[in-house]
């Protein structure tokens, strides 16, 4: 039992450590990287009508407006300014 909690402890570390290193590299390769975001449609065909997450948005650009003109959205993880990257505005 005991050599069960040692190697569970072991194993909780290890995965903390891995993910803490993968989150720091994340915001380093942020960092680097120039975003480069597709051209942004004519502001007037969007609009704030309450939608939040990326799931709801049909492209980079909508999510981008979104981001910048409304509030309340979920659509920007890593605050990095880019919404929606692994959806509509990769890189």
């Amino acid at each position: 039992m005991r050599n069960i909690v040692l190697i569970l402890l072991v194993a909780v570390a290890a995965w903390y450590g891995y993910s803490h290193v993968q989150r720091h590299r994340a915001v380093e390769l942020a960092d680097e990287t120039p975003v480069k975001l597709a051209p942004a449609d004519s502001p007037s065909s969007f609009k704030c009508d309450g939608r939040t997450y990326c799931s709801q948005m049909t492209s980079c650009a909508e999510a981008t407006y979104f981001l910048q003109h409304c509030p309340g959205t979920k659509m920007d993880g890593n605050h990095d300014g880019v919404p929606c990257e692994q959806q509509w505005c990769k890189q």
